[in-house]
């Protein structure tokens, strides 16, 4: 008998709600997925997704970032965490902290964020609003490896929606989160499946995109 290979073990970092990471943890669920979310974490004890990840199953832990006296000391504690469940990759969905240069490059090449903006274009909060100022016709989002700089590293894969012109914020924010939904998971197999990987600071792609995920545009 052929032995099963085995699964890379995911963490998932979130502050709220954990809406991206309730769609990782859908996707987990398939036999076929290769990777396995173990630990939850969230920087705030009161955070909803805490409570959906154990309905779930998933071992969590809560990180109060206000215990600690720097942001080296939060980073340590959340490291030994993650080094305490043999973590392999880490998956920020809606984490809303800025990690140290220490902390990101020990799990550098490990560590994907997704980011609400077809970056580079508008890093930072209020992205929705961003993009309506300037006028863009297309908005969307992005999954990339994350670097010591905020909101940049290599690029996995993007996926975009058109701008109405009867778009508001809230309108966009309704529009582009579904997007995040399908284009986290993709991005995960592809990364955890071995099929995306790093190659300096661009990211190659073993086969053609999954249908709806723009790797260009």
């Amino acid at each position: 008998m052929m032995a099963t290979a085995r699964k890379t073990r995911v963490a998932i970092l979130i502050s709220g709600r954990g809406s991206n990471m309730v769609a990782l943890l859908e996707a987990a669920q398939d036999p076929a997925f290769p990777a396995e979310i173990v630990l939850v974490v969230s920087n705030r004890p009161e955070a909803a997704g805490l409570a959906r990840a154990a309905e779930a199953g998933i071992p969590t832990q809560a990180i109060d970032h206000k215990a600690f006296a720097d942001r080296a000391g939060f980073d340590a504690a959340l490291d030994a965490a993650l080094r305490g469940a043999e973590v392999d990759l880490v998956c920020l969905a809606g984490f809303m902290r800025i990690l140290t240069t220490n902390f990101v490059a020990s799990w550098a090449g490990r560590m994907l964020n997704i980011h609400p903006s077809l970056l580079p274009l508008f890093k930072g909060t209020h992205t929705h609003r961003q993009a309506l100022d300037a006028g863009v016709r297309l908005h969307g989002c992005t999954v990339h490896f994350v670097v010591p700089e905020l909101d940049a590293g290599p690029i996995v894969a993007q996926a975009a929606i058109p701008v109405r012109q009867d778009d508001d914020p809230d309108s966009l924010a309704d529009r582009v989160i579904v997007q995040e939904r399908r284009l986290y998971p993709a991005v995960l197999a592809l990364v955890a499946g071995g099929r995306a990987r790093l190659d300096g600071d661009r990211v190659v792609i073993a086969d053609e995109a999954p249908d709806g995920v723009l790797f260009s545009l």
